[in-house]
């Protein structure tokens, strides 16, 4: 064999070692790039999970604090009525100490007080009876007359509250209505609920 022949398969051979070194080196470049994708996917994955996780945390909390709404409002209601009792003891001590004359006209502003107080008690119990009776109605016009009667007694107690315009709109909704249907019974009810509270 020549020199020159002996050259040529010395060339041949390096280069097919440096291209099997090569694709080694690129093999091995994508074994590290699959690995590194395969590392992303499940962090990826991991951190989904967890985010899921919270998300579904927060989705429990929130319907908790939505719960709690009709609770929190009837605190605060309750806190209103707490306060105003309390004005009025506060000023029936004060008034203790004032002189005969005096003293009989504030016994006269007392009993009107406590004539309200009555006015007020005899209007919630004619809610709480309408809303036994909504239950059994069939007949939305009787349940139409006595909010109607309802209104008038408010608006006689107070000169005008939000409540009577909060009726009215029933009393619209009702004339609307073909029918006394399930879910006006429930609204009326949630209403009337919150009229009571209100009063």
């Amino acid at each position: 064999m020549s020199n020159d022949e002996d050259l040529k398969l010395n060339d041949i051979v390096n280069l097919i070692k440096s291209l099997e070194d090569k694709i080694n080196d690129f093999a091995q470049i994508l074994q590290k790039f699959g690995l590194d994708i395969i590392t992303q996917f499940g962090k990826t994955t991991h951190n989904l999970r967890i985010l899921t996780e919270k998300i579904d945390e927060l989705d429990k909390s929130t319907i908790k604090i939505k719960g709690l709404t009709p609770q929190l409002t009837k605190i605060i209601d309750n806190q209103d009525i707490l306060e105003s009792d309390l004005d009025l003891i506060k000023s029936l001590i004060q008034r203790l100490n004032i002189s005969q004359p005096q003293k009989e006209i504030m016994i006269k502003n007392v009993e009107s007080d406590v004539s309200i107080t009555k006015s007020t008690q005899a209007i919630k119990n004619q809610l709480l009876e309408l809303l036994d009776e909504i239950e059994k109605a069939e007949d939305k016009q009787n349940i139409n007359e006595k909010l109607e009667k309802i209104k008038e007694n408010i608006f006689e107690l107070t000169g005008g509250h939000k409540i009577s315009y909060e009726i009215s709109q029933e009393i619209t909704k009702l004339n609307n209505a073909s029918s006394l249907s399930a879910s006006l019974k429930i609204s009326l009810k949630e209403k009337i609920s919150f009229w009571l509270n209100k009063l």
